[in-house]
């Protein structure tokens, strides 16, 4: 894959990079990084000015407040704010470190990915997209790499899907040792 960028067209992208023809059937597990980099969820730190409470948790975290203030402008609360880490909850629910706000591959040092604004929505164009293209229609997971708060390690996690069942509600169910 190229490097991807602001307004790229990252269903052509996959379709180019896949090494066989996508079928209907096919899964294919996109790294929400690209997804947000083709829609353009990008804030530059030096656009940021961080309010009181950003300055705050920042002088206590020793991070940079402008950094921190983007997490705060993407976190529905603040879990837990300790050791140099943000558990934020998400906008979109999701539970995770900086709430998701990462520096790694962004564009430049002064730039920051968000996570998609709808992952679901994301993965459903997505998935549009390439069935226009090649007639396929391959279920579509966007995913993100969550570390583990306090703990050693990294997990991936779908954040956002289209064309698969991404939930089964076993209430009422017995597991395999006959368990409810």
């Amino acid at each position: 894959m190229p490097e991807v960028r602001p307004g790229d067209d990252l269903a052509a992208l996959l379709v180019e990079a896949c090494p066989e023809d996508l079928a209907s059937g096919d899964v294919l597990v996109v790294a929400h990084k690209v997804v947000s980099k083709a829609e353009g969820r990008l804030r530059r730190l030096s656009d940021v000015d961080p309010g009181a409470r950003a300055l705050a948790l920042a002088a206590r975290l020793d991070k940079d407040a402008r950094m921190v203030q983007v997490v705060l402008d993407e976190s529905a609360s603040v879990l837990r704010a300790e050791r140099g880490v943000l558990v934020c909850e998400t906008s979109h629910g999701f539970v995770c470190a900086n709430a998701g706000v990462d520096r790694s591959n962004a564009g430049s040092d002064d730039e920051l990915v968000l996570l998609p604004a709808d992952p679901d929505r994301s993965a459903r164009a997505l998935r549009a997209a390439i069935a226009s293209a090649t007639g396929a229609r391959p279920a579509i997971v966007v995913s993100d790499s969550f570390g583990r708060a306090w703990r050693l390690g990294q997990t991936d996690v779908a954040i956002g899907a289209a064309g698969l069942r991404v939930l089964d509600d076993w209430r009422g169910r017995l597991d395999s040792v006959g368990r409810g």
